[in-house]
Parts: structure tokens; C-alpha cells; sequence
């Protein structure tokens, strides 16, 4: 799994309710490409995307990133990617942890 954590830019409120309808319907239609996905919050206002995408390598989370209107129009200005491996909880699988 691979965790995006995308910040919007400066016009990222405006864009978010022009794609909108679009980004939610790409999320349904792809549901079981993400672990996880939803906004990030400040002060009641959403600031971004946390998304944990299931994939074999980067290249191939990536390119499900990149398939999602909001990164097409713009509404992420700054993209983090990290490999995301859970030891504990509800994604952990039976061999978590072990070395």
C-alpha cells in the first residue's frame, strides 16, 4: 500500500466544487484500489487528500493517483508518497509484525 498525502493549492476550495462530482464517482467506481480515502480537515475547512492506495509498486500507485480528476485539475498542489506497510489494526494481516 502506498499513503498520498496531497495539500490543496491556493484555488483548491474552488476546484474541489467543480470536480467534485467526477472525483467521487472515479473513488466509487475504483474502490477497491484504496485502502482508505478521504479529506483532510483544518479548522472545519478541507485542506487535502489522504489517500492509501493498494498496489504492487509505486509506479502503479501512482498511476491510480494520477487517474483521479482531482489531480488532473489541479486540486492537489503538493503530493507526498510514502510505502505504507501496517504492523497493527484493522489492515494489519495475519503476519504483521513478525521479522
Amino acid at each position: 500500500m502506498f499513503c498520498f498525502h496531497c495539500r490543496d493549492g491556493e484555488f483548491g476550495e474552488r476546484l474541489r466544487g467543480l470536480h467534485r462530482e467526477a472525483h467521487l464517482a472515479h473513488v466509487a467506481a475504483n474502490a477497491e484500489d484504496y485502502a482508505v480515502a478521504g479529506p483532510l480537515k483544518q479548522d472545519g475547512k478541507t485542506i487535502g487528500s489522504l489517500l492509501v492506495i493498494k498496489a504492487e509498486d509505486e509506479q502503479a500507485a501512482r498511476a491510480k493517483l494520477e487517474a483521479d480528476p482531482y489531480f488532473s485539475a489541479g486540486v492537489w498542489q503538493a503530493i507526498r508518497v510514502n510505502l505504507f506497510e501496517p504492523l497493527l489494526g484493522d489492515w494489519a494481516g495475519p503476519d504483521a509484525g513478525e521479522t
